[in-house]
């Protein structure tokens, strides 16, 4: 019996050695107000916080109109990697997206969340008055 824990033991310890983590300044951005049309491109900036090598295998975005870029390196421990995301602001409206990041760390799967909405922007074309004036 007190092999098996003793090997129970190594094998957690072993595994919580191998584990990775990281962490993010902001787990959502927020947009706010911004004009159709404008910058959509935001930057997830995290660190690993582990004591091996993170290495980021996909991301998936909620829908189409968001597109994420991953890290194409693994990101050392004790290093900062970024997530950049792209929204396209061409559509009008409140939105919120999630990315889900698919890694090595300890928990297989993050979400990060975008949100914020997107206003017509203003008009530089001077419409006709419906008005007659005399």
């Amino acid at each position: 019996m007190k092999v098996f824990y003793t090997l129970l033991f190594i094998g957690l310890l072993n595994f919580s050695a191998t584990a990775q983590e990281f962490k993010f300044e902001e787990e959502t951005i927020n947009y706010g107000k911004i004009d159709k049309g404008s910058n959509g491109e935001r930057v997830f900036v995290f660190t690993n916080v582990g004591d091996q090598p993170l290495i980021i295998s996909r991301i998936q975005s909620s829908c189409g109109c968001t597109v994420p870029k991953k890290p194409e390196k693994p990101v050392m421990p004790g290093e900062k990697g970024e997530i950049k995301v792209s929204y396209d602001t061409k559509r009008v409206g409140g939105f919120s997206k999630s990315i889900t990041i698919f890694s090595n760390a300890k928990n297989e799967r993050k979400i990060i969340k975008i949100k914020g909405l997107v206003n017509k922007g203003i008009s530089l074309v001077k419409e006709k008055s419906q008005f007659s004036g005399s």
